[in-house]
């Protein structure tokens, strides 16, 4: 385990709307408004042919392959993450989102692309006194969060 301490900076709320790219949309106002690092609770409606990041094809395999999972329809959608500076400095939204439909559900991380229907609602609460930052790792490929 690896953590640090931080503290609580400002909240914001943030109505994305009809269309909007959850991820686009977070990392770009969160850009403008200098929020190097949150925590985001987000809730409201996936439209049709948005895409999740479902697993990997084999956890274990030497090289990682994601699954991505395409919505046929709209959803109703919730989900909380992070946003943490990458290596350049840039805001990364990491989320993951249950989306709902019926009596069947899908859960993934939203980093391929899931538009609003509607309306989507966001809480961001800036962490502030922090330099965690997303860095690349040679293992996994991944960008972790090295607090």
């Amino acid at each position: 385990m690896k953590y640090s301490e931080a503290s609580l900076g400002r909240v914001f709320v943030i109505r994305l709307e009809d269309g909007d790219i959850v991820h686009e949309a977070i990392e770009g106002f969160a850009a403008e408004n200098r929020i190097t690092a949150a925590v985001i609770i987000i809730l409201g409606g996936a439209d049709k042919d948005s895409r999740l990041v479902v697993g990997p094809e084999n956890g274990r395999a030497a090289q990682i392959t994601p699954m991505i999972h395409l919505l046929e329809a709209v959803h109703e959608a919730a989900g909380t993450g992070t946003i943490f500076p990458d290596q350049a400095g840039k805001p990364v939204l990491h989320l993951h989102m249950a989306c709902g439909r019926g009596q069947n559900s899908v859960t993934g991380c939203v980093r391929t692309g899931v538009k609003v229907w509607q309306v989507m609602e966001v809480v961001a609460i800036e962490i502030a006194d922090t330099d965690a930052r997303r860095l690349p790792d040679a293992a996994t490929g991944f960008e972790l969060l090295c607090p």
